[in-house]
């Protein structure tokens, strides 16, 4: 059974950083098809202009690679009005798609920012995801 979750850019960015990090396995559960990742194109487009920050020194190739990957492996949700208090409204867009899936989906929103975000059950970090995707048999 896949789980459903929206990736916060800050994961993604953790999980090309260190490759033995929590953020790490998460993204490896995404690319082996245990949690289907989520999105819409601004997110996507978060995820290129983020990674492709010359401050992290990622390959352009690996980042096109990892995003295309995403969009290919995942579902596309168009976000919906939220009347939560979001205190980034760039992280608007992440939490807005995680309730349009949830209509449909038992999604979550991955962070490692969940001050960012409403304090939900389906508001978790990797750690939290990892436990969720690792704990329930299959």
């Amino acid at each position: 059974m896949p789980f459903y979750a929206v990736i916060d850019t800050n994961v993604l960015v953790s999980a090309f950083l260190k490759s033995n990090s929590i953020p790490r396995i998460v993204m490896d559960y995404v690319y082996s098809g245990e949690i289907i990742p989520l999105f819409n194109d601004e997110i996507l487009s978060e995820y290129r202009e983020v990674l492709a920050r010359p401050k992290f020194h990622f390959p352009k190739d690996a980042v096109e690679i990892a995003v295309e990957k995403i969009k290919e492996i995942g579902l596309h949700f168009d976000s919906v009005p939220v009347s939560e208090d979001i205190p980034d409204p760039k992280d608007i867009v992440f939490y807005a798609v995680t309730m349009n899936a949830r209509n449909e989906k038992d999604a979550y929103l991955v962070t490692g920012n969940t001050k960012h975000f409403p304090a939900k059950t389906f508001v978790v970090t990797p750690r939290q995801i990892l436990n969720i995707v690792e704990n329930t048999d299959h």
